[in-house]
């Protein structure tokens, strides 16, 4: 039972992760369009990004210490 809790919480983990890197790459194409082309709309968009990347980080940063805690505990 306890593989099968870990797995769930690696595949949720693993996710979250994907999630990151995928906010990190369009915040870096939108910057880049808006940085080097001057389009407006891509800095919204950049900015929306950031916005999200900051979501993201908080719920990576909970599951990590729950995972940390979880582990000391069945220690």
């Amino acid at each position: 039972m306890d593989v099968l809790i870990n797995a769930t919480k690696g595949d949720k983990m693993s996710n979250t992760h994907d999630s990151i890197m995928a906010a990190i790459q369009t915040y870096s194409e939108e910057n880049q369009k808006f940085t080097e082309k001057g389009i407006k709309a891509s800095a919204t968009r950049a900015r929306k990004a950031l916005a999200e990347l900051g979501k993201l980080i908080k719920a990576r940063r909970k599951e990590i210490q729950e995972t940390k805690n979880a582990e000391k505990n069945a220690a």
